[in-house]
């Protein structure tokens, strides 16, 4: 009876494990996995291979110092020091980040506090709270979003980065 009781918790547990599996690996890339140190996200472009890993620091952590990625990086917790980025920055709601970031693209839903330079485009959405200098090729802000500071876009951009 202890043997047959055994054997269906084995199965039950073999079951959730495959569960589990299934969720984490599956193509849903609207999910976020805490704790991971890398996770799936919707910020392929179209040269980029949906489904691909990319970098993330969780809510909770605390980065000071430089943060250099050469894919694209998401962040919840909070950095202070310089992002410096070959793809994508999103920063979460819970994110924030006090220094440089520069980019190809950034989506700012939490906190920045410094100077941005994304190279194509910035969107600041509804929860965003941005202080600082940027300087982008095209400038996405969504109603509710907060911006201080300046903003330099299209040619005067190339014109800041070559001084």
């Amino acid at each position: 009876m202890w043997v047959a009781k055994k054997a269906e918790m084995c199965s039950e547990m073999r079951k959730m494990i495959k569960k589990i599996e299934k969720v984490l690996f599956s193509n849903d890339l609207s999910r976020t996995f805490v704790g991971f140190s890398k996770t799936i996200f919707p910020m392929a472009t179209t040269q980029q291979q949906v489904g691909t890993l990319y970098n993330a620091l969780t809510s909770g952590s605390k980065i000071i110092g430089t943060i250099i990625a050469d894919s694209d990086i998401r962040i919840d917790g909070n950095v202070e020091g310089d992002l410096q980025c070959s793809g994508k920055v999103v920063i979460g709601e819970k994110g924030h980040v006090n220094g440089t970031i520069d980019c190809q693209n950034a989506e700012i839903m939490g906190q920045v506090e410094g100077k941005v330079n994304v190279q194509q485009t910035l969107a600041l959405r509804a929860t965003s709270r941005m202080k600082g200098d940027v300087h982008t090729q095209t400038l996405i802000v969504e109603p509710n979003a907060q911006f201080n500071g300046t903003c330099a876009m299209g040619k005067q951009q190339e014109n800041i980065k070559k001084q």
